[in-house]
């Protein structure tokens, strides 16, 4: 592999999620020589994700090249590759473009959709963790509607316009509202020989509440604005199985062409290590974020699981954890450049928000617990801020800006063709025909 040796100590990160990048962009480079490997050449503001996949902001407005956030880091080399194996024992790091020693290893992967064994729901539904997923699903949002227009069958058109997303934590409830949104004022515009109103968004949730890790009365307010906005809610409902057409729970059954997963993920870690893990795949660490059992490995962000008394399955799986571990490690690292001793991680809970909608959200912190439009405005100042870049919050502001003004969202194009993988319902043209 093509990195230049120097006479420095080499870490190597594996992932530019927010852990990874926060890592990157803090540890000292006089100090250390920094390797980074990522399958993508840009980071991803995962936050905003669910606007993508509802046509509300362009994937260019939440992703921005890693190359361009460090040109300007000496000894920092990013190389796009799969990082396929770790071999501690040698202290190498197998890649899909090569092998690399370090001296210092820090695994920032990140998480993965977690089905827990059905093998049916993960074929066919639509997970949402990657900007790939929620470009899928957006065209095949756009795709149903297309395919419903064509077809004569009243019952499978309603299967079409009928979305099953599973999970009420803050990704399903932001997407149900973002889909109720569509229905109410793009939907009708953009297809007027639809009865749009025959629509239906159903969030299936295992729990006995939404926003189960927010205050209850956050979750109240949520279900509260969603079922105001025409959303159906279930409570205390399984998703068990899926053939593609129809969703099976412990108690309900949903026709629907479009199951949209965001009920459970678990860690990414890499292979090749003998190390403990939670029953999510989590790789345990201790207070320096250090894997058990490695002294030169470091796991920060989602796949890491740093269990206490407080919290006996480690801390939540969220950004802000994330960016705090990846920035506290780095710091510990420039620490140990002075010879100076590592700190345990302390994280420092600044509070948890979602939206639901036009002028509704909800907001916790330890002191404060409100919603509506004040809970609205502060979301969006705060994801606004967290964007890498200027001009990334630019673009999402006047996308926000005309959306809200205009009611309007985003361009809604099918950029690419999301393959059914079950046996069409309606007819379709069948290739090279022509209609008359």
């Amino acid at each position: 592999m093509n990195v230049p040796h120097r006479d420095l100590p080499r870490i190597v990160i594996i992932g530019c999620g927010f852990a990874g990048l926060k890592f990157a962009k803090t540890i000292n480079t006089n100090q250390y020589q920094v390797v980074l490997f990522d399958k993508n050449n840009y980071h991803t503001f995962q936050p905003l994700m669910y606007q993508v996949a509802s046509a509300g902001l362009e994937p260019d407005s939440i992703v921005y090249p890693i190359r361009k956030v460090f040109n300007r880091k000496k000894n920092f080399h990013f190389r796009m590759a799969d990082v396929h194996q770790i071999d501690a024992e040698k202290k190498l790091v197998h890649t899909s473009v090569g092998i690399l020693d370090y001296d210092y290893l820090v695994m920032a992967t990140g998480a993965q959709s977690n089905f827990f064994g059905m093998k049916n729901i993960e074929k066919y539904s639509m997970p949402m963790k990657s900007l790939v997923e929620a470009l899928n699903l957006r065209s095949l949002i756009l795709q149903n509607f297309e395919k419903a227009l064509n077809c004569s069958n009243v019952q499978e058109r309603d299967a079409l316009m009928s979305f099953v997303i599973v999970g009420g934590g803050a990704t399903g409830v932001e997407l149900a509202g973002a889909l109720a949104e569509l229905k109410r004022y793009i939907l009708p515009k953009d297809y007027p020989d639809l009865d749009i109103r025959r629509m239906q968004i159903h969030v299936v949730q295992g729990a006995d509440r939404l926003l189960p890790s927010m205050s209850k009365k956050a979750s109240a307010d949520a279900e509260a604005f969603l079922r105001k906005m025409g959303v159906n809610i279930w409570l205390d409902i399984r998703a068990k199985d899926y053939d593609g057409t129809t969703v099976y729970t412990n108690q309900e059954t949903f026709k629907a062409k479009t199951l949209i997963w965001t009920a459970g993920v678990k860690g990414a870690p890499t292979a090749g290590l003998k190390a403990n893990k939670t029953n999510s795949d989590r790789v345990l660490v201790n207070t320096l974020n250090q894997i058990n059992g490695y002294k030169e490995i470091f796991a920060i962000g989602d796949v890491a699981a740093m269990p206490s008394e407080e919290l006996p399955y480690g801390h939540p799986m969220l950004a802000s954890v994330a960016v705090q571990q990846g920035v506290h490690l780095a710091k510990n690292f420039n620490r140990l450049a002075k010879e100076k001793e590592m700190l345990p991680f302390v994280y420092r809970d600044k509070g948890t928000m979602a939206t639901i909608g036009r002028n509704l959200a909800v907001v916790d912190t330890k002191r404060l617990k409100f919603g509506g439009w004040f809970a609205w405005l502060l979301w969006m100042f705060v994801h606004l801020m967290l964007l890498v870049d200027f001009r990334s919050r630019l673009v999402v502001f006047v996308n926000w800006a005309w959306s809200y003004c205009f009611y309007d969202k985003g361009t809604r194009l099918i950029v690419r063709e999301v393959k059914d993988k079950t046996l069409p319902n309606c007819v379709e043209l069948e290739e090279g025909s022509s209609t008359k």
